[in-house]
């Protein structure tokens, strides 16, 4: 029996590793990511929710279910951040474990193979998307933002959402060759517009009519939605709420699909 097939490790043992490494990494660099994964969801609580909701004040009750703006607004800002996150992760580091870094050529040089690269990468992401939620639950807390422990469902749904976004960039993002404008074209036209009109910051009831359909197809509304629910201050039913959870994890499925046979493509093996 060759060496490589004697010590290969099973599908799920690879997946670990490959996660293991990722984890490994982030333990030394953390901080790096730290203004993007933690600070940037902390200045839109203070500028919308603290800000803003002080401007609104008790006229929000009408389209919050008479939940306070800050606390109709936490779940949602938890799903925005994981989708931010995943999004970026997915895009420019993917890309560089191809083609300038050459990380994924190296991990595919041992008997993990492209899939199990790719599956590793995206369980990095959700458990970062764990980390990171939470110590943006804790602030989020602290700054009276949170009224049920129904809130820890909403990170829940805050890292499925931005598991389904992360799955699908990851395979856009394998798909290229050079980044070229498509990654600004990316966040430009897609996760930017996904972030100010997927009822965020206000229900998407008070869009126009031709501009809701857009919304409804937008993982993070979907996101939005269960977090909200989760959290006590969603008026979605036990129809809606399986219905986001369907429309997720199918966008998950079809990401991770993607993601694998483009990476064992690209990578040979």
């Amino acid at each position: 029996m060759a060496p490589e097939t004697a010590y290969a490790p099973g599908w799920v043992h690879g997946v670990g590793l490959v996660l293991e490494n990722h984890l490994r990494w982030y333990r030394r660099n953390w901080r790096a990511t730290a203004i993007s994964s933690v600070l940037q969801p902390l200045l839109f609580l203070l500028a919308f929710g603290l800000g803003f909701g002080s401007l609104v004040g008790s006229r929000a009750a009408a389209v919050t279910g008479g939940a306070e703006y800050l606390v109709w607004l936490a779940p949602a800002l938890l799903a925005m951040s994981a989708v931010q996150t995943g999004a970026f992760e997915m895009s420019y580091p993917v890309l560089a474990g191809f083609k300038w870094r050459r990380t994924y050529e190296a991990t595919t040089a041992t008997p993990i193979g492209g899939g199990q690269v790719a599956l590793g990468q995206l369980a990095f992401v959700a458990v970062k998307s764990v980390l990171t939620g939470a110590v943006s639950l804790l602030v989020i807390a602290l700054f009276g933002g949170v009224r049920s422990v129904g809130v820890l469902g909403s990170l829940v749904a805050a890292v499925l959402t931005g598991a389904a976004v992360a799955a699908l960039v990851m395979a856009f993002s394998a798909s290229r060759q050079d980044e070229g404008a498509a990654f600004n074209a990316l966040f430009r036209f897609v996760v930017l517009p996904m972030t100010l009109f997927s009822g965020t910051f206000f229900p998407i009831a008070n869009l126009p009519a031709w501009v809701q359909p857009l919304a409804w197809v937008s993982p993070l509304w979907h996101g939005t939605e269960l977090a909200r629910w989760a959290a006590g201050v969603g008026p979605a039913g036990a129809g809606a709420v399986l219905g986001h959870v369907a429309y997720l994890l199918v966008l998950l499925g079809v990401g991770i699909a993607l993601s694998v046979r483009l990476f064992v493509r690209r990578l040979g093996r």
